[in-house]
């Protein structure tokens, strides 16, 4: 089961790559952009029975490993075969 794990900087945190790249696109002449925040993106394939049990494996994963709780925190979604069915598209 394939299982997409967002990392962020949890917003009390200061981050100056997002700064960086916000400053650099207003100097290119995107000033609409307000601000940026930098983050991990990590795609997990898990053996797992059900998407609650993927979420559980890669929030386990995310919790020891891939985020650093402290300053980080991470949002989790399961591509569920179950729930888009046998030929549907994705």
């Amino acid at each position: 089961m394939r299982v997409r794990v967002y990392v962020t900087l949890k917003p009390s945190v200061f981050d100056p790559q997002g700064r960086t790249v916000t400053e650099a696109l207003h100097s290119i002449g995107h000033d609409a952009v307000r601000d940026v925040r930098q983050g991990k993106y990590f795609e997990l394939d898990v053996a797992a029975g059900t998407a609650a049990e993927a979420s559980r494996i890669a929030s386990a994963a995310a919790d020891t490993l891939l985020a650093n709780p402290v300053i980080e925190s991470y949002r989790i979604d399961v591509d569920d075969p179950a729930a888009v069915g046998p030929g549907a598209a994705r």
